[in-house]
């Protein structure tokens, strides 16, 4: 991507899309780390420490570079106070399908950018499912969908059809909360929404102010006699 304003240090296509959707210019890099809940960690400490984690891992990746914001992310269904994470098999997706089915779970996700500061943000919403049976949950699999998702799930994509209600950020259960990504990044100077200058059109005859457009009078008021 051509001029970017930021490195976005994740490689998931779901968190590229949403920036391109804001009009976000970004380059990728892709830090390695370790992703495991520390022992006694809270989902919501756990989510906004690894979004942090990643985003400093990334600067440390593009160390004497040009010296532009990083923002990562991370994302977390929470059902009971436990964290689903991604499923390693079709059996791992089945239990947590299983586990959602027919009733409300929490998705946690934070953002966070590291520039000029470190700062973090966090977005929780409340999604509701339907009841889904073993037969829909086997074809879900089979789509393909479910393999690299936390929750096992895509709300942007089949996954849809499960969700009943949703409470709170539709881009945030996407993996990105566009709202809390916004602030962070006006904070480092990233601007999202610019005033474009309109083209200058050449004048081709007579221009006429806006506002309301008189009709011409009738013939039989032209020739009316004027009234004292």
């Amino acid at each position: 991507m051509s001029n970017p304003q930021i490195y976005l240090a994740s490689n998931s296509p779901r968190r590229r899309e949403l920036l391109e959707r804001i009009g976000v210019r970004f380059e990728v890099v892709v830090p390695e780390m370790d992703e495991v809940p520390l022992l006694g960690e809270t989902p919501e400490d756990y989510v906004l420490r690894v979004a942090l984690e990643k985003a400093r891992a990334g600067k440390r990746q593009i160390s004497g570079r040009k010296k532009r914001p990083v923002l990562a992310a991370d994302t977390a269904v929470i059902v009971d106070g436990h964290i689903l994470g991604k499923p390693a098999h079709e059996e791992d997706a089945s239990a947590m399908l299983r586990e959602l089915s027919g009733r409300m779970h929490l998705v946690l996700s934070a953002v966070a950018v590291v520039g000029q500061e470190e700062s973090a943000a966090l977005n929780i919403s409340e999604v509701s499912f339907r009841e889904i049976d073993d037969d829909e949950i086997h074809a879900y699999w089979e789509s393909g969908e479910p393999a690299d998702k936390a929750g096992s799930y895509g709300i942007q994509g089949i996954g849809a059809l499960f969700v009943r209600e949703l409470r709170g950020s539709y881009s945030g259960v996407m993996g990105l909360p566009l709202y809390e990504t916004g602030r962070l990044l006006a904070a480092e100077g990233v601007r999202l929404l610019k005033s474009q200058t309109r083209p200058t059109v050449p004048e081709t005859g007579k221009s006429h102010p806006i506002g309301p457009v008189e009709s011409p009078p009738s013939q039989d008021a032209q020739d009316a006699e004027p009234t004292e």
